[in-house]
């Protein structure tokens, strides 16, 4: 492990413990008790957590504690595992396997995935909606900005456009243009959300917001494009989930449409872009040594 992943690796350390100290709390009790086991098995399936760890090292950017945004880091991990039931489906991309695991559905039944990833979905707005950790008037800015990332103009749009596209490109009528607004939705506004959330609980200045919120849509893009790459390289036991399903299902991809080298250097530059948005935030350095880690990773 190199010495920049190193430090990466001791973020997380620090940072995941106060999500797991909070995010299956809300399911230990209630009626529906097979409904809260589907969402907890979906929430414990592993994952790399990315998005409430961009949310807390954001807050922790602009010189805030990482504790102030965990209402938000919790809300963005139940909305991006909502997400992820939802495209396993056999509707959508019809995946048996989640992180090396057989994915809620092939558990559970598409029934009961369905109404897991409904009940994630609301139970994020619930849990922000009451943060303690923040005034009433930053909860509501938190609350729409994540209203709309994982809205209809954001992820859900995303995905929508995906599936449309996959049947362009079996027809050959596919362009960069077009790939850039799906990336940017379906992938990239959860994540520009996650960082311009930690900027509302941090307290940021309206630069320092901005800065992040641009920010993260670079990484948002730079995520989507390496998540490409490895579907077009890696191998399954590396992802635990099937790779080159891309190519299969006709999705359009950066290798598809640039190559594995224009893929590679769109990523390069994306990463740049990012990391210069970054440099003038007060406290930077660990959301910036993410942000390399998350574009050389190999799973």
């Amino acid at each position: 492990m190199s010495g920049s992943a190193q430090l990466v690796r001791a973020d997380l350390d620090r940072l995941l413990p106060l999500l797991e100290a909070r995010y299956l709390l809300p399911f230990a009790g209630g009626e529906a008790a097979l409904l809260a086991e589907a969402m907890t098995y979906s929430l414990k399936a592993g994952g790399k957590r990315i998005r409430p760890v961009l949310c807390m090292l954001a807050a922790e950017s602009v010189g805030a504690g990482a504790e102030s945004a965990l209402g938000c880091a919790v809300a963005l991990e139940y909305i991006h595992t909502y997400s992820l039931i939802h495209d396993d489906l056999p509707a959508m991309d019809d995946d048996d396997l989640r992180r090396g695991k057989p994915t809620c559905h092939r558990v559970f039944g598409e029934g009961q995935a369905i109404l897991a990833g409904d009940g994630l979905l609301t139970e994020a707005f619930t849990v922000l909606a009451a943060d303690p950790a923040l005034p009433p008037s930053r909860r509501v800015e938190a609350l729409k900005v994540l209203g709309e990332a994982a809205g209809w103009q954001g992820m859900v749009g995303g995905q929508s456009l995906d599936l449309e596209g996959e049947q362009q490109t079996r027809a050959g009528a596919v362009s960069l243009a077009q790939l850039q607004v799906i990336h940017r939705l379906k992938t990239g506004a959860l994540l520009r959300a996650a960082l311009e959330m930690g900027a509302i609980a941090g307290n940021a200045t309206p630069a320092q917001r901005q800065a992040l919120r641009a920010a993260g849509e670079a990484m948002g893009l730079a995520f989507q494009i390496k998540d490409d790459l490895l579907d077009a390289t890696s191998t399954e036991a590396a992802m635990g989930k099937r790779v080159g399903k891309d190519q299969g299902k006709g999705k359009i991809t950066y290798p598809l449409l640039l190559g594995l080298a224009g893929a590679r250097s769109e990523l390069q530059a994306a990463t740049e872009r990012a990391l210069c948005l970054l440099q003038p935030l007060p406290n930077p350095l660990s959301l910036s040594r993410l942000a390399t880690y998350l574009a050389e990773r190999s799973a």
